[in-house]
């Protein structure tokens, strides 16, 4: 059975521009284009439904950030072609695309360690090595940070992992494809991990 995004959208319980990113970042498979619609296998809407949460009581840190981006747009700058994220962009073009620069407290990011970076309420990256960071005029770029692993489709989830840190990948497995909600006005989002207070 085929659904259209609008239809697909309802079954998961949000808007139909929020699928739609899906869709255009190239994270779902066995779509049917019909003209100009789009047209969405059942068994990967319920793929989608049945992501587990992201696991953050397992990370040490009891706040970690989120990235929330939109789909890769190009950007004329000198250190990089695109920003946000779709799935046919390489690894070198997708750590450039989500490094920087963002409004954010850059300490409370790297005190999280770990960066998960959502598309739609899905994570599709997983930044690390965020300790040093660059300003200019209140934005901030992590110039180190790796990326430790994304996702090129969401549904098996298909999990690329390429990080040289063991603890990097580990944790780019712990939270690729799962689902993570964040609330903020920004880009980054603060998200309480619910981890125990370390002394």
């Amino acid at each position: 059975m085929l659904l259209t995004t609008g239809q697909a959208a309802n079954e998961l319980g949000c808007a139909v521009t929020t699928f739609r990113r899906l869709v255009h970042a190239e994270l779902l498979p066995g779509l049917d284009n019909r003209g100009n619609r789009v047209m969405v296998p059942w068994d990967v809407v319920q793929q989608l439904r049945e992501r587990p949460a992201a696991p953050l009581h397992r990370l040490k840190a009891q706040e970690v950030a989120v990235l929330r981006v939109n789909v890769a747009q190009p950007v004329q700058e000198a250190t990089r072609q695109w920003i946000g994220f779709s799935a046919a962009l390489g690894p070198d073009d997708l750590l450039k695309a989500l490094q920087g620069w963002w409004r954010c407290d850059p300490a409370s990011v790297a005190a999280g360690g770990v960066l998960p970076v959502t598309l739609s309420g899905y994570v599709v990256a997983v930044l690390t090595g965020l300790q040093a960071w660059e300003n200019e005029d209140g934005r901030y770029r992590f110039p180190d940070a790796v990326l430790a692993g994304y996702v090129t489709d969401l549904v098996g989830p298909g999990k690329h992992l390429t990080a040289g840190e063991a603890g990097d990948r580990a944790a780019a497995e712990l939270l690729l494809g799962t689902r993570l909600a964040s609330h903020s006005g920004g880009a980054l989002a603060y998200v309480p991990t619910g981890s125990p207070t370390t002394s």
